[in-house]
């Protein structure tokens, strides 16, 4: 790992001593595409599909490696990746939703939803922030699987299972090669949390362009023992592309989907115990550098995916990657305490566009 911090150093003075614009011009956008690539095979992940997405549109797409090693089918754009725990970002979004109508409360009680929950006592919005009262103040602890009590709220929001939600979500702001979940052709629509029959197509179309799981070690790469999760829940098992992740990023920044205040809220970090910014805001990890705020989420399996999506609000700017290994954030504890710089793909984004 040492040769990728290098390469991202270097990146990063190379990418650094060009002007950029609020929008990256062709030559760092390529720059930055060559790097990333070169890390991509350093850490040895089969295949990346990445994106960095502007105020208005997406300024730059691209696929690097194999989808399928044994088919060599290239990645791009339109390849579709497990999230992971990048899901959340969509629980977040549509908890919000959910809280501007009036139907929601970031204040409600776990138990209000999930009585038997050892989590009764804490709060929506704690969860979203992954902390907990304690008598000396608010303790970060992140732990994407204590949203599940999320699926009760959500489905006594809007009168309807939040599979369904998500898929209403993706449907309209036209996510058309993203799947609520791998489990998802199994349903039977529309009872199931499958709006129509039609989606249901669609679905197995995206599938189809699913890049396969690898579990990387120093010996080799070799197709993963299973898929990252089994089905969906409110911190795993959306599937999506990169090109349909932009989407969501630009409904997002754009007040479509929630309001621009209640986003603005959302990135904003709680206060601890002790009075120090805590590092996770609700549904995103929220930190500085250079002086310039960092919204971002991270997703890995346990063997055969991985995700990194950085906004920086200032700079108008959003980069995405997914990966069908665990390299892009292989498990850390800097990372899940909210330290973007503990994986090289966080430091070289950060390098070439956080100054």
């Amino acid at each position: 790992m040492r040769r990728a911090w290098l390469t991202a150093i270097a990146a990063a003075a190379v990418l650094t001593s060009v002007s950029l614009r609020a929008d990256p011009d062709a030559f760092v956008l390529d720059r930055f595409g060559e790097y990333l690539e070169s890390l991509r095979v350093q850490v040895n992940i089969p295949a990346l599909a990445a994106t960095v997405v502007g105020t208005n549109d997406i300024l730059w797409e691209r696929g690097f490696g194999r989808q399928d090693l044994e088919s060599a089918i290239p990645a791009s754009p339109i390849t579709a990746f497990h999230l992971d725990s990048d899901t959340q970002l969509f629980t977040a979004a549509m908890t919000l939703r959910c809280v501007e109508s009036g139907r929601l409360s970031l204040d409600d009680l776990v138990g209000k939803f999930r009585p038997g929950s050892p989590d009764a006592g804490v709060t929506i919005g704690q969860l979203l922030t992954h902390t907990s009262e304690t008598p000396s103040g608010l303790v970060f602890s992140y732990r994407p699987a204590r949203l599940e009590p999320h699926m009760p709220a959500i489905k006594a929001c809007e009168n309807g299972s939040s599979r369904n939600t998500l898929a209403t979500l993706l449907d309209r702001n036209a996510m058309m090669d993203s799947v609520p979940g791998p489990d998802v052709l199994g349903l039977t629509p529309p009872a199931e949390g499958i709006p129509s029959a039609q989606d249901a197509e669609r679905y197995k179309n995206a599938l189809t362009r699913l890049a396969i799981p690898y579990a990387v070690d120093g010996q080799g790469r070799e197709p993963a023992a299973r898929n990252s999760a089994p089905t969906l829940t409110p911190g795993t098992g959306l599937i999506s592309t990169v090109r349909d992740l932009a989407r969501f990023d630009l409904a997002l920044r754009r007040g479509v989907i929630v309001r621009l205040d209640t986003l603005t809220n959302a990135w904003q970090a709680p206060v601890g115990a002790k009075g120090q910014r805590l590092p996770h805001g609700l549904g995103w990890f929220v930190q500085n550098s250079n002086g310039q705020p960092v919204v971002w989420q991270f997703g890995t399996g346990e063997t055969g995916s991985s995700s990194l999506i950085v906004t920086l609000p200032a700079r108008g700017l959003t980069v995405i990657l997914l990966a069908n290994s665990n390299g892009l954030a292989k498990t850390s504890p800097a990372l899940s305490a909210g330290d973007l710089t503990a994986s090289p793909f966080g430091r070289l984004i950060l390098g070439v566009f956080a100054h």
